[in-house]
């Protein structure tokens, strides 16, 4: 499952449990478009959701 893959590549990079990685990505917007059908970033790999996800953190952290 991409879901299992993101958290734990989230979890290797941001050195954080399993449970605060998941509790940050499913509150992020990335989190929320993967959990929508019409956005259609379910059927994207989860490197590349992974880097959006990214993208979002460190957008956040420059504001």
């Amino acid at each position: 499952m991409a879901g299992a893959t993101i958290i734990r590549m989230i979890v290797a990079k941001y050195n954080l449990t399993e449970k605060q990685a998941l509790r940050d990505f499913y509150e992020s917007a990335t989190g929320a478009s993967l959990s929508d059908d019409e956005t259609g970033l379910y059927g994207q790999s989860p490197l590349y959701i992974l880097g959006l996800y990214i993208e979002e953190k460190e957008t956040q952290l420059d504001c």
